[in-house]
């Protein structure tokens, strides 16, 4: 990242990277092992795109902002997504229909999430961690709302959440289903990821959030349509 050499350190960079820890992969992990204590493994095989969805935005957006690296943040959003696929699996989920779509949508996904976070890091200055946690905290609770309520929460607002495209993207390569769904939720966030990226690059120039925010609406008016 170019500009990652002004972004400052981060403010109590201990709990920010327990913070990381703790909201991409010891939730997610107790989340799964919750659902599969009062469910089936079918049930988690419902619940776990949001899951992992979620894992991925803490791990790789509140990742990047704490290292001021977005490199960093999708690495880390990476091992999380590889990780929590040998969990759900340890735990008996069914096997997936396309390993190669999921590694794709947790690819893309990742870069989203990662671009997000390394740009907090740039605009919150050494706060940039907590405005990605505030984030991935208000995201997670909607989109696994969503999921415990069907219904509840209406789809324009399910549909300006990169959380929610991931959840679509990864529950279509799970089980092979709404295709079409998936592949604007891919490009919502490919197409997300890469406006962030060049708010990153022409930092400090703060007219370029006008791209970044008329491609979310834009991407996110897409998704609404497809679902």
């Amino acid at each position: 990242m170019k500009a990652a050499a002004i972004a400052r350190p981060p403010v109590l960079p201990s709990l920010a990277w327990a913070c990381t820890a703790f909201t991409g992969v010891i939730t997610p992990v107790l989340a799964m092992l919750l659902v599969l204590e009062t469910g089936t493994q079918t049930t988690l095989a419902l619940a776990f795109a949001p899951i992992l969805a979620v894992g991925l935005m803490g791990s790789g957006m509140i990742g990047a902002a704490t290292a001021t690296r977005f490199w960093v943040g999708w690495v880390l959003a990476l091992l999380t997504g590889l990780s929590l696929l040998l969990t759900a699996n340890a735990l008996g989920i069914p096997a997936m229909t396309s390993p190669l779509s999921i590694a794709i949508t947790i690819l893309v996904a990742s870069f989203s999430f990662a671009a997000r976070g390394a740009l907090f890091a740039l605009s919150a200055a050494n706060k940039g961690w907590l405005v990605a946690l505030a984030i991935v905290a208000g995201e997670a609770a909607i989109v696994l709302t969503a999921v415990a309520e069907p219904g509840l929460l209406p789809s324009w607002l399910l549909a300006l959440l990169p959380a929610r495209w991931a959840s679509i993207a990864i529950q279509s390569s799970l089980t092979g289903e709404a295709v079409f769904a998936a592949r604007s939720a891919m490009i919502a966030l490919a197409g997300t990821g890469a406006a962030t990226y060049v708010v990153i690059w022409l930092w400090p120039r703060r007219w370029t959030y006008s791209i970044m925010f008329t491609a979310w609406i834009a991407l996110s008016a897409l998704v609404y349509h497809s679902m």
